[in-house]
């Protein structure tokens, strides 16, 4: 069971994400709003996985992403951007990120994430 926090500040879409995560078999160990409220779950839960927003209010995701990997006591989860936008609409942010990937909200799913994971640690689907 993948372990997850997921950080937005839209709380309609914490509960939704939460539930649809944990009803298809991910463990969401917490939520955040703030990029600072992210780190300190960071540290006190270590998920293996972080979903994070990239508009996050007056925040940028891409940039939080960054700081969680600079900042880092130890090895860092793996970062998922998530977005409402499409992701052509991201994709210059993206590019320039350390997060292994990103999803449209629309296409949340634990399948998602684990091909994500899977593709950033360099495996082929399904060995994982």
């Amino acid at each position: 069971m993948v372990r997850c926090l997921i950080v937005d500040d839209c709380l309609h879409f914490l509960t939704a994400a939460r539930d649809l995560l944990e009803r298809e078999g991910v463990d969401v160990v917490g939520v955040a709003s703030t990029g600072a409220e992210a780190a300190e779950r960071i540290e006190e839960l270590r998920p293996e996985v972080v979903l994070l927003d990239i508009e996050l209010g007056a925040e940028n995701g891409v940039e939080i992403a960054d700081r969680f990997r600079r900042d880092a006591t130890g090895e860092p989860p793996p970062t998922i951007l998530i977005s409402a936008r499409a992701e052509q609409d991201c994709a210059h942010l993206i590019a320039a990120c350390s997060a292994v990937g990103f999803l449209s909200k629309t296409c949340l799913s634990a399948a998602a994430i684990r091909a994500l994971l899977d593709e950033g640690r360099g495996n082929r689907p399904g060995e994982g």
